[in-house]
């Protein structure tokens, strides 16, 4: 028989034993449990090559990952059943973002690649050899009437550039002697000397006809053989390079499909782990409340013995205690007290009972709603308007011309910002068409507005109402356009990035409240771009002929002022002007727009728009009294728009909860 001290030395040790275990245990599990929430974050949130198949799904999986960090209230593991019952993919990558292409095996790599383009141009240069490419006829004739010889008649000028020269047996003074005049042998031995002299011009024609034309035709001969040796040579590259493209993407295809489904059933095996997990941990807390209004709170869990009592009350304020009495998270069991007896109380036997007393309330979750906040970091607004209007004239004394016309205005914003305000994100998309056709047979479809522009503002609080602030902003218009009505629909003055402009500004943004705002930017980067030089003339633009986009250094500055005039009348102007450091008392762009609006109903509205406009860079052509141009000139250029037609508006906060 063992001593009380063995057994209780045992004991010690059995049980620090059972206790380390279960720490170690616990630790090895935490550690499971943390790996398979990282390897979801990475395919659902930080791996941008993977993508969520649906979007409920990512919502359900990234749910799933806050339940476990954060322990929210709401459970999404139904949702992931639903998913997991129809079979269906959590996440996807293309076979073009597979990372490690390189080691899947029958991968042919860029550098290989070039390697065996080298070899394709090296063997072709054997195999092909360029003197030998035949030049059809046609390309010869056509080359033969292109070259530009000397004309019958024409020989002199040969021996006046000086290409050739007259042998002295054949030189005739400038002035002919009287000697010579009057001695018939003479003359007539200056006329023999003329009459060769004529033959050896026309002679020396013929032989340098035939010499430039011999040259003309060599040169274009060897230009075109070139050209089929290039074109051959770069068809076999082509060739080549669309097999490897081929073959590389159904190597990755195949490689790529292998991985994602082992990914899909890792993260479905991640995925039932957890939710059992979840669905272990998560409580449901219900109030239960009587007749009399009084409420007990009883916590549903699993794995926990949470109880309250509850009075029962009926209409004659008989009273009934009853234990309620928490089975899991799903389920609840209600008993009655033991000793229980139904009791009619009278007024006066129940004046001053507190039956509140007879409540339990647990204090473990007490002040869990204070626990999150509600923010509003995004804010998306935008309006719209489309305005029509309609003239039909037939026999109208007064005079006239029938016309349809429409005007489409679409803008949106897209605004963040930090609670403490030390941070703002504000995006913007503007969209203006409208096209206009009179009744004329012979009358075209008109634009009479074009815009479309992008801007997005990032700001960092430096000191009061003034923010560091970082501007891109791009523009451009969609459709072709034309100098109407000179054009017919042809040679158009500009068209979609012919030209667009591009602003990079670095400065201070003043923005004392929402409806103004002062950007002063010390640092732009001006750039403009004509993306089809042979469709819209570039040096229209300030773009060199050579050229299709150049950039400018300078200062901008930035004015947006809004104002609501009157409840339905709102006022708002945009002014913007940009100084080339390069030229700054020469050269410098303005743009302001002034817009007022009326809200007549809730989707009626009038709208009144001034635009002006004054770019050094963009040059008018300038033509005299019969139509012929003499010139170009930089202009003040002005539009004015009025509609009335339908608007709409959307003004929407995105809210989130955090934690305090």
């Amino acid at each position: 028989m063992f001593s009380t001290r063995v057994k209780s030395i045992l004991f010690i040790i059995l049980y620090f034993g059972i206790a380390g275990s279960a720490l170690a245990q616990e630790k090895k599990d935490k550690a499971e449990l943390d790996n398979e929430l990282q390897i979801l974050k990475n395919y659902f949130i930080n791996d941008k090559n993977w993508h969520v198949v649906q979007p409920e799904v990512g919502g359900n999986v990234k749910g799933l990952i806050n339940f476990i960090e954060d322990q929210p209230i709401d459970s999404i593991i139904a949702g992931l059943n639903k998913i997991r019952l129809n079979n269906q993919n959590y996440v996807l990558r293309l076979p073009q973002e597979v990372d490690d292409s390189l080691s899947v095996p029958g991968y042919v790599s860029a550098a290989l690649v070039e390697q065996e383009i080298g070899t394709i141009i090296k063997n072709y240069n054997k195999e092909v050899n360029v003197q030998k490419i035949p030049v059809p006829p046609s390309v010869l004739s056509e080359a033969k009437s292109q070259v530009e010889v000397i004309p019958e008649g024409k020989g002199n000028v040969l021996f006046t550039q000086s290409i050739y020269s007259f042998p002295d047996s054949l030189n005739i003074p400038e002035v002919i002697p009287d000697s010579v005049l009057n001695s018939p042998e003479k003359f007539n031995r200056l006329v023999k000397i003329d009459s060769i002299r004529n033959a050896y011009i026309e002679e020396k024609r013929l032989t340098y006809n035939d010499s430039v034309t011999t040259a003309y035709l060599n040169d274009i001969s060897n230009s075109y053989r070139q050209q089929k040796f290039e074109e051959g040579l770069s068809f076999r590259i082509k060739r080549y390079k669309d097999a490897v493209k081929l073959s590389n993407y159904n190597i990755l295809k195949n490689y790529n499909d292998r991985v994602v489904a082992e990914v899909n059933d890792t993260i479905q095996s991640i995925i039932e782990t957890l939710s059992e997990y979840a669905d272990f941990i998560d409580t449901t807390r219900i109030s239960i409340i009587n007749l009399n209004g009084e409420s007990s709170d009883i916590l549903l869990q699993n794995g926990n013995d949470y109880y309250s009592r509850v009075w029962l009350k009926n209409e004659q304020n008989d009273s009934l205690r009853v234990m309620v009495k928490n089975v899991d998270k799903r389920s609840m069991k209600m008993l009655i007290d033991d000793g229980v007896t139904f009791t009619r109380f009278k007024e006066k036997q129940t004046k001053g009972i507190d039956l509140g007393s007879l409540k339990t309330t647990s204090q473990k979750f007490k002040g869990v709603s204070d626990r999150y906040e509600v923010f509003t970091p995004w804010t998306f607004g935008g309006d719209g308007s489309l305005g029509l209007s309609q003239t039909d004239l037939e026999n109208w004394q007064s005079g006239g011309e029938s016309s349809l016309a429409s005007n489409l205005v679409l803008k949106g914003t897209a605004n963040y910002s930090r609670k403490d305000g030390n941070l703002k994100w504000e995006n913007s998309l503007e969209i203006q068409n409208g096209w206009i056709k009179t009744g004329r047979a012979d009358s075209l479809l008109q634009k009479n507005s074009d815009k479309f522009k992008i801007t997005s503002r990032l700001g960092l609080s430096a000191f009061k109402k003034w923010y560091y602030s970082a501007e891109l902003s791009f523009s451009t218009q969609l459709f072709n356009g034309y100098n109407y009505p000179k054009s017919k629909g042809e040679d158009p003055i500009s068209a979609f990035m012919a030209p667009a402009k591009t602003y990079l500004k670095f400065g201070l943004d003043y923005k004392p409240n929402t409806n103004f705002s002062l950007l002063l930017s010390p640092l732009t980067i001006k750039n403009t771009f004509v993306g089809d030089t042979a469709k819209v003339d570039q040096t229209s633009y300030g773009v060199a002929e050579d050229r299709k986009s150049y950039w400018e250094p300078g200062l901008n500055a930035d004015l947006t002022y809004k104002r609501t005039i009157f409840q339905q009348i709102s006022y708002e102007t945009k002014y913007s002007m940009f100084v080339n450091y390069k030229s700054p008392f020469s050269s410098f762009d303005i743009d302001w727009e002034n817009t007022f609006k009326l809200q007549a109903t809730n989707h009626i509205g009038i709208q009144l728009m001034l635009h002006f406009v004054y770019d050094d860079n963009v040059l008018f052509s300038v033509y005299d009294d019969d139509g012929e141009e003499i010139g170009e000139e930089t202009r003040l250029q002005i539009k004015e728009l009025f509609s009335i037609g339908f608007t709409y508006s959307i003004n929407k906060e995105v809210k989130h909860a955090r934690r305090r």
